[in-house]
């Protein structure tokens, strides 16, 4: 999937003309690419337009304007852009009371090396940086990471269903086997037709 190039990036008065529009799409695209993995957790799978909209929310939020920092913030999140027979996902730990949450991130230290995409006897572990809290013995809430796809898995999902738009998916699942929490996540048809999209783009 290409990049976010600096020229596709809008000033901030250009993007507040067309903000509530832009963000109205993208909005509605993530609920189709999301995931919910559980009570606590859930995945929403990046493609370039949901990167395109936190790079230009973030230019909005922090009024970035100078040219070398709107270029480190493309830089930076076009990290998030999955490459050819990549997934991208960032799961998000979604606990609203604070000392619940606080706990739960101190057990799940090392989340990010229990992720995994599973379809048939496919198993792929996800990848990711270490993001744990330096020194805090603790996970962090938000995880940023890629699947890299066994060529027959990023087939499967490029080709789309069986038999047509109709036809069906073998299961494809997002599982989390950490021992704090443990998740089996069936892939909604719909996010399968966002992933097959992405994976022919």
């Amino acid at each position: 999937m290409k990049t976010i190039e600096r020229s596709e990036i809008l000033d901030l008065g250009a993007y507040e003309a067309v903000r509530e529009r832009f963000r109205a799409r993208v909005i509605q695209d993530k609920k189709r690419r999301r995931v919910q993995l559980g009570p606590k957790a859930s995945a929403l799978f990046e493609n370039r337009d949901t990167v395109l909209l936190q790079i230009q929310e973030m230019l909005r939020t922090e009024r970035i304007t100078r040219p070398d920092a709107v270029d480190h913030e493309i830089a930076t999140y076009n990290e998030f852009i999955p490459g050819r027979d990549e997934l991208s996902c960032t799961i998000m730990i979604e606990i609203a009371d604070a000392k619940e949450r606080d706990g739960f991130l101190a057990a799940a230290l090392g989340f990010e090396k229990h992720v995994w995409l599973r379809t048939g006897e496919h198993r792929v572990r996800a990848r990711g940086d270490e993001r744990g809290e330096e020194g805090a013995g603790r996970t962090t809430a938000v995880h940023y990471l890629k699947f890299v796809l066994p060529a027959p898995v990023a087939q499967l999902l490029r080709a789309g269903p069986a038999n047509g738009a109709a036809g069906a998916f073998p299961e494809v699942a997002l599982e989390v086997d950490h021992p704090a929490y443990q998740v089996h996540a069936p892939v909604a048809r719909e996010t399968l037709l966002e992933l097959g999209a992405d994976l022919r783009a």
